[in-house]
């Protein structure tokens, strides 16, 4: 692996549920010694990607990592576009809803909207979404590039829960319904006793560059309330594609076909 590459693989540590970590810690997680791991963190200090906590030693990720991402969204208003649909879809289904973004044949959660209720689906922020086993995954391949769903459906298919699918001709047929539903359904692929809808945002070429979702727990989803969900999460995500591409959705999904 090339120096940048380690270097980003250290960024990639840090999470919602570790936002601060030591250097033995960090040396520990990426496997390298601590010579190395200390002359990766002194660079991207010096370029504000990680910051030490002057007290507690510990560090954390920096400023410049929120610079760059501000340049990213003033340029491609991913999160801004969607921002007040994800809001109106929280109030109007009193559940969690997720904005997810394509990166590297991944999704990466971006925003979420959570209920007040006691009894809610948690979803971390910056967390890696499964494509086989989340309704934001089978989301996203029903719109991806050949290339892309090929590859998803030849990698071997984790089981998370015993209802996950692990059948690449099963997940097939329910990317195939997605497509022609507008939104895909997961029922406990992921986690035990969640149940999702989700639909994808497209770019101007027709292809899906992200999802956006509705989790619930399963207690408080039947198939009325779920297609109800489907069809809220779709009609957002089409008036999203709008918003970003200046076309018409149907041009826009056409054009992946084309």
């Amino acid at each position: 692996m090339s120096t940048v590459g380690k270097a980003i693989s250290l960024l990639e540590l840090f999470s919602i549920d570790t936002p601060e970590l030591g250097l033995t810690d960090i040396a520990r997680r990426s496997g390298y010694d601590k010579a190395t791991t200390r002359r990766l963190l002194v660079s991207l200090a010096d370029h504000g990607f990680i910051e030490q906590d002057p007290v507690a030693r510990l560090y954390r990720l920096g400023p410049g990592l929120t610079r760059l991402a501000r340049i990213r969204e003033a340029r491609f208003p991913f999160l801004q576009t969607s921002l007040p649909y994800i809001r109106e879809l929280a109030v109007s289904t009193a559940e969690t809803v997720h904005l997810s973004e394509a990166s590297n044949g991944s999704l990466l959660t971006v925003y979420v909207e959570h209920p007040a209720r006691a009894n809610r689906v948690n979803v971390n922020l910056g967390e890696l979404l499964p494509l086989h086993s989340t309704a934001s995954g089978i989301a996203f391949l029903a719109h991806a590039r050949e290339l892309v769903r090929r590859s998803a459906l030849a990698q071997p298919l984790a089981a998370f829960t015993a209802h996950t699918v692990t059948d690449p001709a099963l997940l097939q047929a329910q990317v195939e319904a997605a497509s022609g539903r507008g939104y895909s359904v997961s029922d406990q692929g992921y986690e035990d006793g969640v149940a999702s809808v989700a639909a994808a945002i497209l770019g101007a070429d027709g292809h899906a560059i992200g999802t956006l979702a509705v989790a619930a727990p399963l207690v408080r989803t039947d198939s009325a309330t779920s297609a109800e969900r489907g069809e809220a999460v779709a009609a957002a995500a089409r008036e999203i594609t709008e918003k970003l591409t200046g076309e018409r959705y149907e041009t826009v999904r056409h054009r992946s076909s084309t």
